[in-house]
């Protein structure tokens, strides 16, 4: 019986599935002490394909498809743990690529007592060369894009309120649960709540590191973002408790801009103030491009990374309040 499994989510990955396996056979934990139990949500690409052609040249990793006919994110994760064998459980995400001591940092941290549930630091990476996914990836991992979300950016580890891809004893979901498969994500957050609340906890250690690729253009962020934003505001709803401060001043700011737009319809001097607002914030923002651009001699940062921080606040924020006044 495999000491470790590794449970993945997947769905339309035939561009990255074969990078995270290969990361998995080369990682520094033993092989034949691994699974590899993989959820798929009936994949119309050549995802599958590739994972049994993989399977094929690498016969000393063990690795399993199992249906994920949801296709969400957490039905995944579950269907996964329920064909899993392992003592510890690593999860990871299909564009995802750990280092090759991923899983070892992982089961060190857990057998050494340090948290009930686990995780690292992304190294987030474009996911193509164009100026939009670089600037993508930069503002991903910047503090004013992200707030206080550690796992993007810090070097000390640390008890924090939730990690990306825990890693866990098997034991853990017995006590508290699987994944809440009524939210289409933020379903690690939750879950890492449930953690806590039963007195677990959460330890991020950045000697745990894995590539994590950023969406490749400003559509695609925004309608991640906005997903980010209304199952957030669903999940808070349940745990009023949990909310931090960086999850709260995107929705402010969204909603500061439309009661001052609407505010000017009646009152001349709102839309004054609205522009004010919006020229200091844009300023912020130019400024943070400018000095990214200067760092990483890439010109095309001084409008990038505001454009792509300005999408991740408006449409996070925007999706929280209307997930708040839709239901």
């Amino acid at each position: 019986m495999a000491e470790v499994s590794i449970i993945i989510p997947c769905y339309n990955e035939q561009n990255t599935i074969c990078l995270l396996l290969e990361a998995l056979y080369a990682q520094t934990y033993p092989c034949s002490q691994m699974e590899v139990v993989i959820a798929d949500g009936q994949s119309s690409d050549e995802t599958r394909s590739r994972i049994e052609g993989f399977q094929k040249t690498h016969p000393a990793l063990d690795i399993r498809i199992v249906d994920n006919p949801q296709r969400t994110i957490p039905s995944g994760l579950n269907r996964a743990i329920e064909a899993a064998n392992g003592l510890w459980v690593v999860r990871l995400d299909a564009h995802s690529v750990p280092d090759q001591g991923y899983v070892a940092a992982c089961v060190h941290a857990l057998e050494k007592g340090l948290g009930d549930s686990v995780g690292g630091v992304w190294q987030i990476r474009p996911r193509d060369e164009t100026w939009q996914a670089r600037a993508i990836a930069l503002a991903a991992s910047h503090r004013l894009g992200v707030g206080d979300a550690l796992y993007r950016y810090t070097q000390t580890a640390q008890e924090v309120d939730t990690v990306p891809f825990g890693a866990f004893r098997r034991t853990l979901v017995e006590r508290i649960g699987k994944f809440d498969e009524t939210l289409l994500t933020n379903e690690d957050y939750e879950f890492n709540v449930r953690v806590r609340q039963a007195g677990g906890r959460i330890w991020l250690d950045p000697a745990i590191q894995s590539i994590y690729y950023a969406r490749s253009n400003l559509g695609e962020l925004a309608r991640q973002y906005w997903r980010y934003g209304y199952w957030k505001a669903r999940m808070l709803r349940r745990y009023p408790g949990s909310l931090r401060w960086r999850q709260a001043l995107p929705p402010l700011l969204a909603l500061s801009l439309l009661v001052l737009v609407l505010a000017s319809l009646l009152w001349p001097f709102a839309g004054w103030i609205f522009v004010l607002e919006s020229l200091i914030y844009a300023a912020v923002l130019l400024m943070v491009g400018i000095q990214l651009a200067w760092k990483h001699r890439d010109p095309a940062l001084v409008a990038g990374i505001p454009l792509a921080i300005a999408t991740m606040h408006i449409a996070w924020g925007s999706a929280f309040l209307w997930s708040l006044i839709s239901s």
